[in-house]
C-alpha cells in the first residue's frame, strides 16, 4: 500500500507514489460543501484523478467516506456517484469499470465487514476482461484488483524513485521492476547519463534477494 498524501501542499509526493500503483483508490469525502470542494474545478479530488491516470494507473476504486456524517444517506450516496462518474469519464476512467464503495473510516463501516447503517446499500459491481465482479465492502473491492501482466523476458526498466548513500555500504538506488529482472553480477545502464556499473546486491524490506522481479519495490547496491 502506497500512502499518497491528499494535501495541496504535498502533491509531488502523491505524484512519486501514484507513478508506481497498479491501482489506486480514490477517497471522496461525502460530507455538505467537502465533496463539492474536492470536484470543483481547482479541486484535489479531480486532480488526483487526473494525475493518476496520466501516471498510467488504469484501474480505480472511489471510496465515498465519512458516510456517518450524511447519517448514512443514500441520496447523497447517489448524488455522489453521478457526479463522480462524469469526471472520471472525463479524465480516462470507464465509470463501469469503477468500484464506487460507501465508507465510514471513522467507524469502521464498510471497510472490511458490510455496515448494519446502510442496509440499503447492496454492493458495488464492476465490469472486467473476465465478466462482471461483484462486492459489498472496500476490502472486497481491493481483492479485485486484476493482477498486471509483469513481463520478466523483457530487457530491465526500473524507474529510479531515490537514490541513498548509506555509510559502510554506499551508493543504494531504489526504485520498482517493471520489466526484467535485477540480481547481483549484473551489468546496469543509468538513462540518461549512459552511466554504467555493476549491481552488488538487491534487497526488498531490508531482506537480500536472489532476484528481483517486475513489480518488487527494491533497494540494490552498485558499485
Amino acid at each position: 500500500v502506497i500512502d499518497a498524501p491528499g494535501h495541496r501542499d504535498f502533491i509531488k509526493n502523491m505524484i512519486t507514489g501514484t507513478s508506481q500503483a497498479d491501482c489506486a483508490i480514490l477517497i471522496i469525502a461525502a460530507g455538505t460543501g467537502e465533496f463539492e470542494a474536492g470536484i470543483s474545478k481547482d479541486g484535489q479530488t479531480r486532480e488526483h484523478a487526473l494525475l493518476a491516470f496520466t501516471l498510467g494507473v488504469r484501474q480505480l476504486i472511489v471510496a465515498v467516506n465519512k458516510m456517518d456524517t450524511t447519517k448514512w444517506s443514500e441520496d447523497r450516496f447517489n448524488e455522489i456517484i453521478k457526479e463522480t462518474s462524469v469526471f472520471i469519464k472525463k479524465v480516462g476512467y470507464n465509470p463501469k469499470a469503477v468500484a464506487f464503495v460507501p465508507i465510514s473510516g471513522w467507524l469502521g463501516d464498510n471497510m472490511l465487514e458490510e455496515s448494519p447503517n446502510m442496509s440499503w446499500y447492496k454492493g458495488w459491481q464492476k465490469e472486467t476482461k473476465a465478466g462482471v465482479v461483484k462486492g459489498k465492502t472496500l476490502l472486497d473491492a481491493i481483492d479485485a484488483i486484476e493482477p498486471p501482466v509483469r513481463p520478466s523476458e523483457k530487457p530491465l526498466r526500473l524507474p529510479l524513485q531515490d537514490v541513498y548513500k548509506i555509510g559502510g555500504i554506499g551508493t543504494v538506488p531504489v526504485g520498482r521492476v517493471e520489466t526484467g529482472i535485477i540480481k547481483a553480477g549484473m551489468v546496469v545502464t543509468f538513462a540518461p547519463t549512459n552511466v554504467t556499473t555493476e549491481v552488488k546486491s538487491v534487497e526488498m524490506h531490508h531482506e537480500q534477494l536472489e532476484q528481483g522481479n517486475p513489480g518488487d519495490n527494491v533497494g540494490f547496491n552498485v558499485k
